[in-house]
């Protein structure tokens, strides 16, 4: 949790989106989006024990939405995202988590109530309520005390990045994990490729991208586990149509 108070976490989270990537960059969402006019919160059950523990950096999981909408399309709890009807998902927010080097905390206790007006501005970066919500409870009810700043802050880490065009990565000849980072890296020049966590499925598609930050929110190098595949691996990103 942090101690120095959200005004000054704010400022530094700005501010290292500012250094990390180009100035003026453009919005991270590849296609399209329309807000829901409304929203209904669901109720959670936590899927593990609380884990209090000192936070020592951050990742910020980009999932890639053509592939987890593969066979997903006329799923009823998914269709926000994957039945094209509120527009169609390129890179999507899968969650902000704090860190505490081999674990990270987790479940700990909410101290405000979380407002639809709290989640619903989110349902572009992260295009399902029922991850939205569990995102907050799970992982930022252990970095700050109100829903509002951890959504802040995510959107403020959001903004900052520029989203290579993975449908024309998906078509190079020899792609490779490393292919991957190395593109990712040449549209957001203030990152480096040892902090860009590459991850596919066991069948070699794209899943998602996690980029590890410190605990000022600057890029920092992944632990074996976020950084994912080397970058000798063979990988494919699906187009989704």
């Amino acid at each position: 949790m942090l101690k120095s108070g959200a005004a000054n976490w704010l400022k530094g989270c700005a501010l290292a989106a500012l250094l990390a990537s180009p100035a003026g960059s453009a919005g991270a969402q590849s296609y399209q989006c329309r807000l829901p006019a409304s929203v209904e919160l669901p109720q959670l059950s936590p899927d593990g024990p609380v884990r209090r523990l000192p936070v020592t950096g951050y990742t910020l999981a980009l999932s890639w939405s053509p592939e987890f909408c593969r066979g997903r399309e006329n799923e009823v709890r998914h269709k926000r995202q994957c039945s094209g009807r509120a527009g169609r998902f390129g890179m999507v927010v899968h969650g902000l988590w704090p860190e505490s080097g081999r674990s990270w905390p987790q479940w700990c206790p909410i101290q405000s109530p979380l407002s639809v007006e709290a989640v619903r501005p989110n349902l572009c970066l992260s295009p399902s309520t029922s991850l939205v919500v569990n995102q907050w409870a799970k992982h930022g009810s252990c970095m700050t005390r109100r829903p509002e700043t951890y959504f802040r802050v995510t959107r403020i880490l959001w903004s900052g990045l520029r989203m290579p065009d993975f449908d024309r990565i998906s078509r190079e000849e020899g792609l490779t994990a490393g292919t991957i980072r190395t593109r990712f890296t040449d549209a957001n020049p203030g990152w480096r490729s040892e902090a860009v966590g590459v991850h596919l499925n066991r069948r070699g598609w794209l899943e998602e991208i996690q980029l590890c930050y410190d605990r000022r929110f600057m890029p920092t190098a992944c632990d074996r586990g976020r950084r994912g595949e080397s970058d000798d691996a063979p990988a494919k990103i699906w187009r989704g149509f």
